[in-house]
């Protein structure tokens, strides 16, 4: 199958066959309590559409999902019912050639052999995916290079510092240059700089080839910094689908802005759609909150200065954790689990 591929040469989102594509995914497991069998869904009813050279976001709180979620779309569990398409594939019955086309990075677990060094790790892989002599040297060179991994090829992967061996995993999932690379945490436990590389990275990888990027994180900053679209997951069922402000509109969240004033002033409770929320400084500077979707920041700081001279002004974006925390208030139910579930479906053969 062809990559949708614009003149620039990155893919051009939205077009082209879907990379994921799922139509009422559901995954249920059953277990015991004492003599009492129960059914406890993981996904439910997942329709998704990921097109070519998207990258998205896909939150939710620990047990919502997302790792059942990642293991249907790269075949390691089969879905109880739905439909579940990556990269054009069946990803349990066409497992091989999706392994193919799919890079995958689990912050807390290692593709690399641990006491081998970085080069023969990507040396194995490259054999692992029959990638041809020229095409694994040009392509370790181009991630060595832009991972400057250059100092620590020779190194046995258990002597890397964190950061050194995220790079590596990194490299390592996308050497045979996947259409689709899936990322769990891989920020997780960085520092600051080290995070910054990775992220810059990846955004320059998929500008340069047109990778589909689907990210599961806890770091917001991750999700703001390389998604455009988010997916968030609740109990099983997606609660929200659509760019970050749109997110924070569904969760009705408000922007702050914040106002320095030139003279003490009371507190501005009076400001048409906007709430005040605290004031500083004997009145200094003061913090009004609005709602986007009603009214615009300009709109209240001409509010403001028809009060007070305004010597300068910021506007804060929601923070997406509460965001996030938010939407669920508005979409969590409680579950009703089936007292006699359906025999539950049996895994893959291994290849």
């Amino acid at each position: 199958m062809s990559r949708s591929v614009s003149t620039a040469g990155t893919a051009t989102p939205g077009t082209g066959t879907p990379i994921v594509e799922t139509i009422g995914l559901t995954r249920q497991f059953t277990v015991r309590n004492g003599a009492r069998r129960q059914r406890l869904t993981a996904v439910d009813d997942l329709t998704v559409r990921i097109s070519p050279g998207e990258a998205v976001g896909y939150i939710g709180a620990n047990g919502a999902g997302k790792s059942t979620t990642i293991k249907m779309l790269t075949g390691i569990l089969v879905p109880t019912r739905g439909t579940v398409r990556t990269c054009g594939l069946h990803p349990v019955t066409d497992r091989r050639r999706l392994a193919r086309q799919v890079g995958v990075v689990f912050g807390q677990r290692s593709q690399l052999w641990w006491d081998l060094p970085v080069r023969e790790s990507f040396r194995i892989l490259a054999a692992i995916h029959a990638l041809p002599a020229a095409t694994e040297r040009a392509r370790t060179g181009e991630l060595v290079d832009r991972l400057e991994m250059a100092d620590f090829l020779a190194t046995p992967v258990r002597q890397l510092s964190l950061g050194q061996r995220m790079r590596a995993e990194l490299a390592a999932a996308l050497l045979h240059s996947p259409r689709l690379v899936i990322l769990d945490e891989p920020t997780i436990g960085l520092d600051v700089l080290s995070k910054q590389r990775l992220r810059e990275f990846l955004i320059a990888e998929r500008e340069a080839h047109g990778t589909t990027l689907l990210l599961t994180t806890h770091d917001m900053g991750d999700i703001e910094r390389l998604c455009d679209r988010v997916l968030v997951i609740d109990h099983g069922r997606l609660a929200y689908d659509g760019d970050l402000a749109g997110l924070a509109g569904a969760a009705g969240a408000d922007r702050v802005l914040v106002v320095d004033l030139a003279e003490p002033t009371g507190d501005l409770t009076s400001v048409p759609a906007a709430r005040h929320l605290a004031s500083e400084a004997r009145g200094l500077r003061q913090r009004l909150a609005f709602d986007a979707e009603t009214t615009t920041a300009a709109r209240v700081l001409a509010a403001v200065t028809e009060t007070a001279e305004v010597l300068d002004f910021t506007v804060e974006e929601p923070d997406i954790e509460d965001v996030v925390r938010r939407l669920y208030t508005t979409t969590r139910r409680s579950p009703e689990p089936d007292p006699e579930p359906d025999p539950e479906p049996r895994e893959p053969a291994k290849p």
